[in-house]
């Protein structure tokens, strides 16, 4: 089972020295993933709803603070050797097509072969009405496309394409990419359309176990929204088998937090309780799990890293 970890693109960590020496450490304690959230801007009001907190309101909101996720992960690419640098997840349609595919080409040389492109349609309107970026109501859409446009970027001599939403011939696009025949996709999100994405564009399912409309705080409705994912891969024709899964979790566990009717929230609690899950989560098929260590104090994540690596990483 690979483990990852988050590191801030938001708040007061989310500055040179503690972004280098988290992900140092990271590198050093083994954490096979360091994954940066996207933001380019945030709106002073935000009516649109977070999906993954109860309440709605989204947690950056306050501070209205963001680092680029390529530039972090550009840098942290220079400060480590080993852990897999991944955009979690990437909002497609905030950038023009050709733009992210360069991003993440460039990334992909300049760490030797590292980079991971998480993907999402994103959720903010306000933030997309301010970047001017293509209409919120067609973001799923747009981001098909550009996904597509990426792909056929990243692996021909002579690439060319003729879509809704990007255009483009006559060009040379060069370097491509280390990995072949291109840096892994992690689809994000847990609807439907997500799913249908992850079966047509993706290589991985990367959903977040917080939605409250799509709940997955407990391995059966995991696995129960596993099932639905294997049910549209069967209905595109495409191997279920071919898709790996990657659970992302943005709570940092500080204790247990019980569910209604008194099932215990996966990735909770104990350090016995976190083995107990990862390996429910292995046995459900999933290859690797993102966790949270983000607490108030540089001092204090370092802390909450290590406290993992001794007490359940070793086991693992």
């Amino acid at each position: 089972m690979d483990i990852g970890m988050t590191l801030p693109g938001r708040g007061p960590l989310a500055e040179p020295n503690s972004l280098e020496q988290l992900a140092r450490r990271a590198d050093e304690l083994g954490f096979s993933h360091l994954a940066v959230p996207d933001h380019i801007v945030v709106p002073r009001t935000i009516d649109s709803r977070y999906p993954y907190s109860a309440s709605g309101d989204f947690p950056g909101a306050a501070s209205g603070s963001c680092l680029d996720q390529f530039s972090v992960l550009s840098f942290i690419a220079a400060v480590t050797t080993k852990a897999q640098l991944v955009t979690s997840v990437t909002v497609i349609p905030h950038r023009g097509a050709l733009e992210t595919a360069k991003l993440v080409a460039t990334i992909d040389v300049l760490s030797a072969g590292r980079m991971t492109l998480g993907v999402g349609a994103g959720w903010m309107r306000e933030e997309f009405d301010a970047l001017g970026a293509p209409p919120f109501d067609r973001r799923g859409q747009v981001t098909d496309e550009y996904i597509e446009a990426f792909k056929c970027l990243w692996t021909e001599d002579d690439p060319r394409f003729d879509g809704e939403f990007v255009r483009f011939q006559n060009i040379s696009f060069l370097p491509k990419p280390l990995q072949r025949p291109h840096p892994p996709i992690w689809v994000g999100g847990e609807s439907a359309p997500a799913l249908r994405r992850t079966v047509r564009h993706g290589d991985t399912w990367y959903p977040i176990g917080s939605n409250p409309k799509f709940p997955l705080d407990t391995i059966e409705r995991f696995k129960a929204r596993v099932q639905r994912l294997h049910v549209i891969a069967d209905e595109e024709k495409r191997d279920p088998a071919s898709i790996s899964l990657v659970y992302c979790t943005n709570w940092a566990n500080q204790g247990a937090v019980a569910l209604e009717g008194g099932a215990r929230h996966l990735l909770t609690g104990s350090a016995s309780n976190l083995k107990e899950d990862i390996a429910a989560l292995k046995e459900a098929g999933v290859v690797g799990v993102v966790l949270n260590f983000q607490r108030d104090t540089l001092a204090q994540s370092l802390e909450a890293m290590q406290q993992f690596a001794e007490d359940v990483y070793a086991d693992l």
